[in-house]
């Protein structure tokens, strides 16, 4: 199975662009800025750091992360490095959640910033064959600062890989309502709607992001589980949550994999993907959540190939590529040994 799922082709719906860091690009980005970082220069000391107590502390250390992209080389270098990795996991098309509040606010330009990213994207379809995308998300601990800073980064600064306006960070405390007219106008502008919820709350938080936030897409949603109705809802509206396994784990969401919800969501008949979130703070892989959902549900060959092409009907790439990348699934499981 391990092989199957190495050499399948994907796409990756729910991957944060900071937190995608691999442990030799922080390592170099706290070398760089060592004595003003508390993040260790050291790889092997980062694997001791990423261990997260629970989800409020997840968000310090990402922060601190977060604190070494400090110009837009390194913006550039980090979603290039990241667009490399994925490419190495078969990744054909991945949807990035990118903050700019994060850097505008440390002295990046909003435009500089862009065209890093943008820099990236071309870079890493030329030389690894991967389209690259942008979610450009409101971190939620920053408040209604936060959300008027990056929708005027996406409206007027408007990169050409942005399809979907988020809404990330913290859900206890940062109510999704108060949020509405930042994704009314981004929706009017054409980005799709893709708030997390339903991570460390309760449903109440998933029906906010349905109701105020016309959200077409649930970032994580587990606690869906909890609400027939609700998943009901799901199933029929064929509205899908960006399942995270591992990273449910890590954040103490759910107290062991066992326990995840993701087999009740499917037997309801929620559409769901798998996904990574942010994979080496986590220690895996999409490739690993692959895996993880496999054994979770059960899952053979065909059923892996059926998880690899629910993340490509539930993306927002073009149609045809859409297509395309259909059929080489179609093709990989059918010549597969």
């Amino acid at each position: 199975m391990d092989s199957f799922i190495a050499g399948l082709p994907k796409a990756e719906l729910h991957v944060h662009h900071v937190g995608s860091a691999s442990p030799r690009i922080v390592a170099e980005l706290a070398a760089r800025h060592e004595g003003s970082s508390p993040v260790p220069a050291d790889p092997e000391l980062l694997a001791a750091y990423f261990e997260f107590r629970d989800f409020a502390h997840f968000i310090e250390v990402y922060l601190s992360v977060v604190d070494l992209i400090r110009d837009p080389e390194d913006v550039r270098l980090l979603t290039y490095e990241i667009g490399r990795e994925l490419a190495r996991q078969q990744v054909r098309y991945a949807e990035l959640t990118v903050t700019p509040y994060s850097s505008v606010r440390r002295g990046i330009p909003s435009p500089a910033f862009c065209e890093a990213i943008e820099d990236a994207r071309t870079g890493a379809a030329r030389d690894f064959g991967i389209d690259l995308r942008w979610c450009f998300d409101i971190p939620g601990e920053a408040g209604l600062a936060a959300a008027e800073e990056t929708l005027r980064v996406a409206l007027e600064d408007r990169p050409d890989g942005l399809i979907s306006f988020g809404l990330g960070g913290p859900e206890i405390g940062v109510p999704r309502p108060q949020f509405k007219p930042y994704f009314d106008k981004a929706r009017a502008a054409g980005l799709h709607s893709v708030p997390h919820a339903g991570e460390t709350t309760g449903p109440e938080t998933i029906w906010d992001a349905i109701t105020e936030l016309g959200a077409e897409r649930i970032g994580h949603g587990i606690s869906a589980a909890q609400d027939e109705r609700l998943m009901a809802y799901l199933a029929e509206h064929q509205i899908p949550l960006e399942v995270c396994p591992t990273s449910n784990l890590r954040t103490r969401a759910v107290a062991a994999l066992a326990e995840h919800p993701i087999a009740t969501l499917v037997a309801a008949g929620v559409p769901v993907s798998v996904n990574s979130d942010d994979p080496p703070m986590f220690g895996t892989t999409l490739n690993g959540e692959y895996a993880t959902a496999a054994e979770l549900l059960g899952l053979d060959r065909a059923g892996v190939a059926d998880l690899a092409r629910a993340a490509v009907r539930h993306s927002f790439m073009p149609p045809s590529s859409r297509t395309a990348l259909l059929a080489e699934i179609s093709a990989y499981t059918e010549s597969y040994g």
